[in-house]
């Protein structure tokens, strides 16, 4: 009797102990959920590709409606939405190491080679290896001055061929500005990863078939699948997402491993010195680095992938918009030239070095990208350990979505906010940059993990627009405006061309001689 006893009183302390854990964790306070989550999907229908809307904007909308930190669900996973600087603030310092994680999800492993590429993988030590070497090694400031030879050729040779081809039409000529820049940042950061060009006219298909694959690329990996949100259908593939990106992966696969190969085989037969690419420099590099279970081929071709994806990409859509919103501003527009012509001139080719004199060029492009940031959504986090942000308990394994597009029209923090106004980076938010220390304006991201590339993709947008608006008058056909529809995948491109008429401003015998 005594023993049934003490084994009675024992339950019951620990029923006690369960009930009292159990009643603390359900009134730790957690951010309001929004309405309109269905039993098992949750919220997952706004993130199809036939919502009526972008995301950035339903969930702007929401949290109108909820605060600047809501929660939803993505089937059975939990997602906080945060929408303000302050709260960013508190992500990226605080809770910085807390929310540098990455999820899993379904595009991440079949187009990054199973989360080989770092820009994708759990934070941790190949992460940090990872990203350790490809900014010593690409993104530093001493190979930055080595790889000013190569930016400055390719704008050149760019506007070259754009003049040439002007010169046989003997008129205004009309160019698709996207496919322009494209080709230019394709061209700059294929001889900076993998030592390889396309010219116009020769090597045209490749190029094309390479744009093709890294755009599809992008596109997919902003989709969810039915099985990312909910396990025990992952068997399905309703919209046929999964089939397209196993065969994006192969076609992506087939020309990184030619690549691969050629610099094994040159560095085998070739004992000459010469110039090393991104891919030479990790030949040598990956050497004693833990690759989490990966290959160093897989880690090669999954990092190059992912660095010539986001250069082209982003960089593109960068200039895309910047020079969008010029020509639906055109004083701002002429102010830009006018800038060019005080302080670069007529007889010599705008470069680098220029460009800390164009204070209002680069107005107009922290402008642009705080309206139309390259990535409105950044990549997905993923808290790794229970934590408060905001007053509120976040539970380990809930997903963070930085909504960037809705902290950048905050009125609370710019007036005016839907407003093309680059004047203001001129006077009232004059020290506020973009490299992930003013919380209000966060285009790169924040935190370690934010963009590694950043300052590449400046120095491509500020010279490739400074050379372009140097060289050429530029309009549209009949005057119009632009049309600024997006559309929405991993980033936030263009819905329709960007066609322009163009003349040349400077002496047509600098161009035609490529001094310029």
């Amino acid at each position: 009797m005594e023993a049934a006893a003490l084994a009675g009183v024992a339950v019951f302390l620990l029923l006690s102990y369960f009930i009292k854990w159990a009643t603390a964790g359900s009134a730790r306070k957690k951010p309001p959920e929004a309405a309109g989550g269905w039993p098992l999907i949750g919220h997952l229908r706004l993130f199809g590709r036939s919502a009526c809307q972008p995301l950035y904007e339903t969930l702007g909308g929401l949290a109108d409606k909820y605060g600047p930190i809501f929660s939803i669900r993505i089937g059975v996973h939990q997602a906080v939405v945060v929408s303000s600087w302050e709260l960013a603030k508190e992500c990226f310092t605080t809770l910085d190491v807390v929310v540098s994680s990455r999820p899993k999800f379904s595009a991440a492993k079949i187009l990054t080679y199973d989360y080989a590429s770092f820009a994708f993988s759990p934070y941790g030590e190949f992460w940090r290896d990872m990203h350790k070497i490809t900014v010593s090694e690409l993104f530093s400031t001493r190979r930055a001055e080595q790889l000013r030879g190569i930016r400055y050729s390719e704008v050149q040779s760019s506007l070259k061929e754009l003049y040439g081809t002007w010169v046989e039409k003997k008129g205004d000529l009309l160019v698709e500005m996207k496919e322009w820049f494209g080709n230019m940042n394709l061209n700059v950061i294929l001889r900076t990863v993998a030592g390889k060009r396309y010219c116009v006219g020769n090597g045209d298909e490749e190029r094309m078939r390479v744009r093709r694959v890294l755009r599809e690329f992008f596109n997919l990996m902003g989709v969810v699948v039915i099985g990312d949100a909910i396990p025990f259908l992952g068997w399905l593939d309703l919209g046929g997402e999964v089939k397209e990106m196993k065969k994006t992966a192969v076609e992506m696969d087939s020309f990184f491993s030619e690549w691969l190969e050629e610099h094994r085989q040159r560095r085998d037969s070739d004992g000459k010195k010469r110039e090393e690419d991104f891919i030479d420099v990790l030949l040598s590099a990956l050497d004693g680095v833990d690759l989490a279970g990966h290959d160093a081929d897989t880690v090669i071709k999954a990092t190059c992938l992912t660095l010539i994806a986001a250069a082209t990409d982003t960089t593109t859509v960068t200039m895309t918009w910047a020079l969008s919103v010029l020509l639906n501003n055109r004083d701002a527009l002429k102010k830009v030239q006018d800038e060019l012509d005080e302080h670069v001139g007529m007889e010599k080719a705008v470069n680098e070095s220029d460009i800390n004199k164009l204070v209002y060029l680069q107005a107009v492009v922290k402008e642009s990208m705080r309206l139309y940031a390259a990535a409105p959504l950044p990549g997905p986090r993923e808290f790794t350990s229970d934590c408060t942000l905001g007053g509120y308990h976040i539970q380990a394994g809930t997903r963070l979505i930085l909504n960037i597009w809705k902290m950048q029209r905050d009125p609370r923090v710019w007036e005016n906010p839907l407003k093309f106004e680059p004047e203001r980076f001129l006077t009232s938010h004059k020290g506020v940059d973009v490299k992930g220390q003013h919380f209000e304006l966060l285009p790169f991201g924040g935190g370690r993990r934010s963009c590694p590339g950043m300052s590449f993709a400046l120095q491509m947008t500020h010279l490739a627009l400074a050379a372009f608006l140097q060289a050429f008058k530029v309009t549209t056909l009949n005057n119009e405006p632009v049309d600024m529809s997006p559309v929405f995948g991993l980033t936030l491109i263009k819905a329709t061309p960007l066609e322009v008429l163009i003349q040349p401003r400077l002496p047509h015998q600098r161009l035609l001689n490529n001094v310029y």
